[in-house]
């Protein structure tokens, strides 16, 4: 299996063994892969894109083809033990709508998302005047998918708007790994925002 990516990593130590999962927008599949081959789950993966469609079915991934701006009304509550997304909320078009549809249909959600708070990006708005181009970010503001960006501090501020509990928190850089400075202010200097969450009772 080739080397994981370290926020997958993460994803992973954050899943329990043998849990039923739920993976949106999962690519190729590798993320459900390595957590079938580590951690024995079982579950979906929810793709659009037909070449990634094709290599998931080569990965032996159970993968539906559906774009998840339309929800997920075809699962029923509490169906899986996990919702995961990785990095991209930001490109559906009502991203709070979905984070509740993954709150109904999974016990947990993990997500990940870029953040638009990191020092990069107030760098080039205060300095520069313009939308940020960065290895995190690296479209033209004319042609990028994303189309919600936000810093922690926005998507917490939606949790607690939405009564959802974040169970754990972590960030990294654009290579997948962390530093002390992000630790020490996660909402400047964190690329990549990862958050495992619930509804909150």
């Amino acid at each position: 299996m080739k080397r994981l990516r370290t926020d997958l990593v993460l994803i992973g130590e954050w899943i329990e063994e043998g849990s039923h999962v739920l993976d949106l927008g999962c690519g190729d599949g590798t993320l459900l892969a390595h957590l079938r081959e580590t951690h024995r789950v079982t579950g979906y993966g929810l793709e659009i894109d037909d070449e990634n469609i094709v290599r998931c079915i080569k990965n032996n991934i159970n993968v539906i083809h559906t774009d998840l701006n339309e929800g997920l009304s075809e699962f029923a509550d509490q169906s899986f033990d996990y919702v995961v997304m990785t990095q991209a909320i930001q490109t559906i078009r009502r991203p709070d709508e979905l984070l509740l549809e993954m709150l109904r249909v999974g016990r947990e959600v993990i997500i990940t998302f870029p953040s638009f708070g990191h020092w990069k990006a107030r760098f080039s708005l205060f300095f520069k005047g313009m939308m940020p181009v960065s290895r995190a970010l690296p479209s033209d503001w004319y042609d990028t998918e994303n189309i919600h960006l936000c810093t922690l501090k926005d998507f917490e501020r939606l949790c607690r708007k939405k009564w959802i509990e974040i169970l754990e928190r972590a960030v990294v850089n654009i290579d997948h790994r962390t530093t002390t400075t992000m630790k020490l202010l996660p909402n400047l200097f964190g690329e990549i925002a990862l958050y495992r969450l619930r509804r909150r009772t």
